[in-house]
């Protein structure tokens, strides 16, 4: 049987549910997870101008954090000029059918 959640979010810390948001939180790692989802692989200043106002030590900074979660893969072309491209990996196309049913839910409930 689950154990029942206290209200005060004690028993939430070690859920599936504050793994997720730990692994998406922050202003522009699902956005970026979107952007990669449609149109993947996606260098680094595409995905800067898809974001809009962020800052390269910023978008770096969540590409190295989804990295290291597991979620995107960064792919290094030894060529000149130094190409990078990222990419969802498995685990992050797996989250993508979440995010992905988000956006119907907000679509569906979006006030006009």
């Amino acid at each position: 049987m689950a154990k029942v959640r206290a209200i005060d979010g004690e028993y939430f810390e070690g859920t599936g549910y504050s793994y997720t948001l730990s692994l998406i939180q922050g202003k522009h790692k699902m956005p970026i997870l979107y952007c990669l989802m449609e149109y993947q692989p996606v260098r680094f200043n595409e995905m800067r101008r898809y974001l809009g106002k962020v800052t390269d030590r910023t978008l770096s900074a969540n590409l190295k954090e989804l990295e290291a979660d597991g979620l995107i893969v960064r792919c290094d072309y030894q060529e000149v000029p130094p190409r990078v491209e990222y990419s969802l990996t498995e685990l992050g196309e797996s989250l993508m059918v979440v995010l992905d049913q988000l956006c119907t839910w907000g679509e569906a409930h979006q006030k006009r």
